[in-house]
């Protein structure tokens, strides 16, 4: 400190300096003491922390009544824990077994969870609370992982179980959220009238543990229970069935239980005893019966010459009389269907028949009663034109009144095909016409291919569709790279309403064979004397292409570059497409194998897999990146670490502050 006393500055120079010292001494002091105070801010941004954050779930402290308690008759199960808690969608993961046939309530009241059974005790029973993972504490929600809580109204504890999985038989998909249930009583008819004697639900991945069971023999069923009534009543619930009983016993067993010291860092690898309750790996495979209600939705008439008829179910074809006006001796309508006749159109060829404003027809169709049986129901449908049809039927008519002169626009018969000036080497020309023709055959068609800048006519087999009367195929053996043109000379079609085609002519190029790959699968593990086919899949898990199996072999020609999936069906039946079960019947879905890879099929080459059915577990062989029901991943984060990982960032000094500064450095960037 600078002390002036009287007398000692005698001359303004002196004084000048004297003051200039001072000032410069106390600039320097503030600069000094400002950094200091920038310094500490920016390394201690962060706010108090409190202490540790909670990471470990509830721990139980008592319940009443006590754990594995035998002979209790309490209705009412309260359990203490030493934080208080909340249950998480207690109805979807809080399973009670026996099932309650009422209702169970269930609750937290802080430190405590509450069942309340509504059902009455049975005797001699073991009662099992599965919370799965449904309780977690109040503040950080730690979920209490796999807590079951157990006990009897009788002298003896059932603690048996049985585990497994369940897929769905058409595409192995994880059944998430479906019961498994259990019946002791062996007879048919037991799954379809009684409930389930214990039950669990899937999870995520399709995995169910049934637990408290006694000693004994079990039949062993899953239910997409749709009434919960934890019985097989409804053809349209998912449904599973072992053909065999289960016997469920214990065993002693080892596993290896690794201590980490953190995420990294392994501590110590223990050896551990436990229980092994057997069997744990049962494979249901769920499906819906192929019955379907069958009944008539819908009738309607969309225009003067068409009917529309669409069915509820797929069934036999119906049969059709004509009441209004009378049924003419010839054929009346050509017709059109699908697959599964349960959608239909008849259009109508007769113009006494359609130019009637309205038409009654007698129809015999098959139809389900209340007790899901089909019988033969007879209908007398009436059919009118809708009005805007109506309207531009009167209009058409009106002006060819009007006049003869002027001439109206031709309205050609529309022909649709699926060529492009590129065409792929394995497709067949498809035409398809806006209405059925009176005749088309290979006659009205030139199908050329370029020969020496010269277009010949080349052979080809020349096919109508069996359903849709409207649609026509031509296949012939591609040249590779080969330049075509089709060609369909004007008004050669005329259809029964009396419109003709326009003239058609398109160019295209088959592409070469250099833009395809081969693929041929040798497969093993089909059984003796099983007809097969394998469907290549797309990455929605889609089939686009099929070939069956011969002599253990299937094989794709042409296939596009790209990366594809595939599964095999074992066809019971021989009709070349997947059966789902049946229960009555004991008939169990046709087995499902997907190949556990990825395919990769390169231009210009040809690929060979082998493909054992069997090396793979049912339950693995799914890819992940087709698999819809993906698993949940339970990520339990610390908090704890990081915290301690942000501390570090802010307390670093080329962590910076303010918007990322650096303090002392140049630029922000640290040189290692």
């Amino acid at each position: 400190m600078i002390v002036f006393l009287p007398g000692e500055l005698t001359n303004s120079f002196e004084r000048s300096t004297m003051l200039n010292k001072i000032f410069s001494f106390f600039s320097f002091l503030f600069l000094a003491m400002t950094s200091v105070v920038v310094l500490y801010s920016c390394a201690n941004i962060a706010a108090p922390t409190g202490g540790a954050y909670d990471v470990d779930p509830p721990v139980v402290r008592r319940s009443t009544p006590d754990f594995n308690a035998r002979n209790s008759t309490t209705k009412r199960i309260e359990i203490e824990f030493d934080e208080n808690i909340k249950i998480k969608t207690p109805n979807e993961k809080v399973i009670i077994t026996p099932p309650q046939q009422s209702m169970a309530v269930i609750r937290s009241i802080g430190r405590k969870a509450v069942v309340e059974l509504n059902d009455e005790l049975l005797p001699n029973t073991t009662y099992t609370i599965d919370f799965t993972d449904a309780i977690v504490d109040n503040n950080e929600e730690n979920p209490l992982e796999n807590f079951v809580f157990s006990f009897s109204t009788g002298d003896q504890l059932d603690t048996l179980s049985i585990s497994g999985k369940v897929l769905s038989a058409s595409d192995l998909e994880p059944a998430t959220g479906i019961y498994v249930g259990i019946h002791s009583n062996f007879d048919d008819t037991v799954f379809t009238r009684v409930p389930f004697e214990r039950i669990s639900r899937t999870d995520s991945r399709g995995q169910f543990t049934v637990r408290g069971m006694s000693p004994g023999k079990y039949r062993v069923f899953a239910l997409g229970d749709l009434n919960r009534d934890y019985k097989y009543d409804n053809p349209q619930e998912v449904i599973a069935f072992l053909d065999s009983t289960v016997t469920p016993s214990v065993m002693p067993a080892v596993r290896q239980d690794t201590i980490f010291l953190d995420s990294l860092t392994i501590d110590t690898i223990k050896t551990v005893q436990y229980t092994r309750f057997l069997p744990d790996n049962l494979l249901l495979r769920s499906f819906v019966t192929d019955f379907q209600r069958k009944y008539l939705q819908q009738h309607e008439r969309p225009e003067p010459h068409r009917l529309l008829l669409q069915f509820a179910a797929p069934a036999p074809m119906p049969t059709f009389t004509l009441m209004r006006p009378e049924q003419p001796d010839k054929e009346w309508y050509v017709l059109e269907k699908n697959r599964g006749n349960d959608s239909l159109q008849l259009w109508i060829t007769d113009s006494l028949v359609y130019r009637e404003d309205s038409l009654i027809m007698k129809i015999n169709y098959f139809r389900t009663d209340s007790l899901n049986r089909d019988y033969i129901d007879t209908d007398t449908l009436l059919f009118t034109v809708r009005g805007a049809a109506r309207q531009r039927r009167t209009e058409r008519q009106t002006k060819k009144d009007e006049s003869d002169t002027i001439a109206e626009p031709i309205s050609f018969l529309e022909m649709k095909t699926n060529l492009q000036s590129t065409f792929e080497l394995f497709n067949p020309v498809r035409i398809e016409f806006a209405e059925p023709v009176v005749r088309f055959d290979s006659t009205f068609l030139q199908l050329l291919l370029q020969e020496d800048s010269l277009f010949h006519p080349t052979p080809y087999r020349f096919e109508r569709d069996t359903l849709n009367p409207r649609r026509y195929i031509v296949r012939t053996s591609w040249v590779p790279g080969g330049k075509y043109k089709l060609v369909v000379d004007s008004a050669a079609i005329i259809s029964h309403y009396g419109r003709w085609n326009n003239g058609f002519e398109q160019a295209f190029t088959v592409k070469d064979l250099d833009q395809y790959g081969n693929l041929e699968m040798v497969i093993s593990g089909i059984p003796e004397g099983k007809a097969a086919f394998v469907e290549l899949l797309n990455k929605e898990d889609k089939p686009f292409r099929k070939s069956s199996v011969k002599e253990n072999s299937a094989r794709f020609q042409d296939l596009l570059p790209g990366e594809f999936y595939a599964r095999l069906v074992i066809d019971e039946d021989g009709d070349g497409y997947w059966t789902t079960g049946n229960y009555e019947a004991n008939r169990q879905p046709e087995l499902v194998f997907y190949y556990p890879g990825k395919l990769v099929i390169r231009a210009f080459s040809d690929h060979l897999e082998d493909w054992d059915i069997e090396s793979v577990p049912v339950i693995r062989q799914k890819p992940l990146e087709i698999t819809k029901n993906k698993p949940e991943q339970k990520k339990r984060r610390d908090p704890n670490m990081e915290r301690e990982r942000t501390q570090q960032q802010q307390s670093s000094p080329f962590s910076g502050a303010g918007g990322g500064r650096s303090i002392g450095g140049t630029g922000g960037m640290r040189q290692m």
